[in-house]
């Protein structure tokens, strides 16, 4: 998985949030739609995209959608 490739499935998850206003650097917490809904349907995504099984602490340690790929990744390796 490349980071391109995380961000625009990470970006599908948002329904008010132009899909090119995330990228690397967003810090995804401070997105307006960032609530308990959205870390479900993240922790999903990321369980049926890559079989990862997220920390949620880890998860909340992470601060920018470059930050939640590397984790991600660090998963699946």
């Amino acid at each position: 998985m490349e980071l391109k490739d995380f961000k625009k499935k990470f970006a599908g998850l948002f329904v008010e949030t132009d899909p090119e206003y995330i990228n690397a650097e967003t810090v995804y917490s401070e997105l307006e739609e960032w609530d308990s809904v959205m870390v479900l349907s993240l922790i999903t995504m990321l369980d049926e995209e890559n079989g990862a099984v997220v920390d949620v602490d880890e998860l909340i340690e992470s601060r920018t959608v470059e930050d939640l790929f590397n984790y991600v990744k660090s998963l699946c390796d």
